[in-house]
């Protein structure tokens, strides 16, 4: 059974960091493209960056490219995203996802 267990938000002010954390098990971890998304409060998913499996090849949305390092590590079945120079849109509950299993997500909110 796939489980995902998201850590890492809180509270920050615009321009901080935070970095995430997933912690997965029930599926071959290595192998398995994973992704971060987020919900900001009365809007859809929106899909924030993407890792395949090796960890070798990365892709971001425009939102999120040049301020967020997506990674992850196959020994300790985790993945990560680093936010830099955070903004109140970047705002949302962010999950781990992997095709359409995500974890309870956690809150990040950034205001001053």
């Amino acid at each position: 059974q796939v489980q995902l267990v998201e850590s890492g938000g809180g509270l920050v002010q615009p321009g901080g960091s935070l970095r995430l954390s997933c912690a997965a098990s029930g599926f071959a971890f290595s192998s398995t493209t994973l992704n971060w998304v987020r919900q900001a409060p009365g809007k859809g998913v929106e899909w924030v960056a993407g890792i395949s499996g090796t960890g070798t090849s990365t892709d971001y949305a425009a939102s999120a490219k040049g301020r967020f390092t997506i990674s992850r590590d196959n020994i300790q079945n985790t993945l990560h995203l680093q936010m830099d120079s955070l903004k109140p849109e970047d705002t949302a509950v962010y999950y781990c996802q992997k095709d359409q299993s995500r974890g309870q997500g956690t809150q990040v909110t950034v205001s001053s």
